[in-house]
């Protein structure tokens, strides 16, 4: 017996091999860097957190998911940087802020760890984890845009290069290999053209 309201409807899925482009980071934000008061709202945002010292120190500290406490010098105030994608390491001081909040947190850290930024279940914090914070903070600051912690790496690089820092010792400060990475956050420094018509 055959029911005249169905009828066979060919499908109108089209099945692909490629998944469609994500958008450019230009159509989602016009900038790919936080300017100084943009982080200063991040980290007070970070501090709102029910983990809030913590988060705040992860946003102060470059190069921190699998940070360990063997790579703080606290005496003489270093910090060992081993890099990710094949960077050049290097030692940075650290600088009073940095430092008390670096020493809090191993006072406060439950249960030890010989990693300083850790989950609650005492797990190393993931790249991942850092990423939802930064987004959430970024949120919480009113920020106007998605934050990423990359833009946090992007930030140093042009506020040291708008402090007029070379561009070589930026790059060793980074740890690039390549002095074209670097380029980028000389190129866009606003003391650039300063004194351009001053004779």
């Amino acid at each position: 017996m055959s029911n005249a309201y169905l009828k066979l409807v060919t499908p109108s899925i089209v099945n692909r091999t490629v998944m469609p482009q994500r958008r450019p980071n230009s159509a989602l934000r016009t900038r790919e860097h936080l300017t100084e008061n943009e982080v200063e709202r991040l980290v007070d945002a970070a501090r709102k957190n029910r983990w809030g010292h913590r988060d705040a120190t992860m946003v102060l500290v470059a190069e921190l998911v699998d940070l360990r406490w063997d790579q703080i010098e606290f005496a003489s105030g270093a910090l060992h940087v081993r890099r990710v994608k094949r960077g050049t390491p290097s030692t940075h001081p650290i600088v009073g802020d940095e430092l008390r909040a670096l020493r809090r947190l191993q006072r406060e850290q439950e249960p030890k760890s010989p990693f300083v930024f850790t989950s609650e279940r005492a797990a190393p914090f993931t790249t991942a984890g850092f990423a939802r914070m930064v987004e959430r903070a970024g949120v919480e600051a009113k920020l106007g845009f998605k934050a990423h912690p990359h833009m946090l790496r992007h930030a140093c690089g042009y506020a040291l290069a708008n402090k007029g820092h070379d561009t070589r010792a930026l790059q060793a400060y980074l740890g690039h290999r390549n002095i074209q990475h670097t380029v980028r956050y000389t190129e866009l420094t606003a003391t650039r053209f300063k004194d351009f018509w001053r004779i």
